[in-house]
């Protein structure tokens, strides 16, 4: 069986260190997002866990901070489903540290019941695309000083399935929770395509990335007889460890230096649909986004 797994992605390797960095990992306590902060603190960066709880974040950076050596790991509250714990995190990230190099928005939800954030946002779009756009408007200034630097969003290829309802971006009318997931996910490679052309010449670069179809606790919310399909296909789907390698890919690998707006796939460039490189609606979401946070960002 390992060798189906292996032949999808197996690890990528690259002895870049990342020493003097300052990364941000949000949800980086479980799956793949904890996978990526235990590579990066190998690579010698300073690591700062956003996540929202903070029992299991606590547990998984003892783990991390053991098994890289490195202690410069520390964890901070963030809960992407109310602005203000957003704001919270960003004004003290602003305050205390004096660069960032590298942003990962990780942290995402999937296919959960229907629920509004704290804003009265749809859950998915509301954590997987808003929560992150808010974020990283926040702290683009302290980015953009800390140049070179890069943003690394996990999308997914679900994003594929995916339409931008803008008369009901908050699935009010009618609710489909695989609808509002693929929703939220195309909304993150339009959100890499719209950042990306705005960095231009700032020494900022943006990618977004499918981490591959990975066993983790996203699945939680399936029903019953979806979970029996993903164990069916489990020799086919990836390990955290595996799902992560996109995201450190992207965050690392010298080759991308100067690329920008792009979509990844098992740690090369991918194909991603025609809805997610149109840039008419790109520039309407980036506009219904700021309008919903209540922010100007040109």
């Amino acid at each position: 069986m390992h060798s189906i797994r292996n032949f999808f992605c197996g690890q990528w390797s690259s002895s870049a260190r990342l020493d003097e960095k300052t990364v941000i990992i949000t949800g980086a306590n479980t799956g793949i997002g904890k996978e990526t902060a235990r590579d990066l603190a190998k690579r010698g960066a300073r690591v700062i866990m956003a996540c929202r709880d903070m029992a299991k974040a606590e547990a998984a950076k003892k783990e991390i901070v053991q098994d890289s050596g490195n202690q410069n790991v520390v964890i901070s509250r963030l809960d992407l489903s109310d602005t203000k714990s957003i704001r919270e995190f960003a004004e003290l990230i602003n305050k205390e540290e004096k660069q960032v190099n590298i942003l990962i928005n990780n942290a995402g939800i999937m296919m959960c019941p229907y629920s509004k954030t704290v804003d009265g946002f749809e859950m998915q779009f509301g954590v997987n695309h808003l929560g992150h756009f808010l974020l990283t408007f926040l702290l683009i200034d302290l980015i953009k000083r800390s140049a070179p630097a890069r943003i690394v969003i996990v999308a997914s290829v679900a994003h594929s399935w995916g339409s931008i309802r803008l008369d009901d971006i908050n699935s009010e009318k009618s609710y489909d929770t695989a609808k509002a997931y693929c929703q939220s996910k195309l909304a993150n490679v339009l959100f890499t395509r719209s950042l990306a052309k705005r960095l231009q010449g700032t020494g900022v670069t943006v990618y977004s990335l499918h981490p591959g179809v990975v066993q983790s606790e996203l699945w939680r919310n399936l029903s019953t007889p979806m979970q029996m399909a993903v164990k069916v296909s489990r020799p086919f789907t990836k390990t955290s460890v595996q799902g992560a390698q996109t995201s450190i890919y992207c965050a690392v690998a010298p080759q991308l230096e100067k690329e920008s707006g792009g979509y990844y796939s098992d740690c090369a460039p991918a194909r991603c649909t025609r809805a997610a490189s149109d840039d008419e609606m790109a520039q309407k979401l980036w506009e219904l986004s700021c309008q919903m946070l209540g922010i100007t960002w040109d």
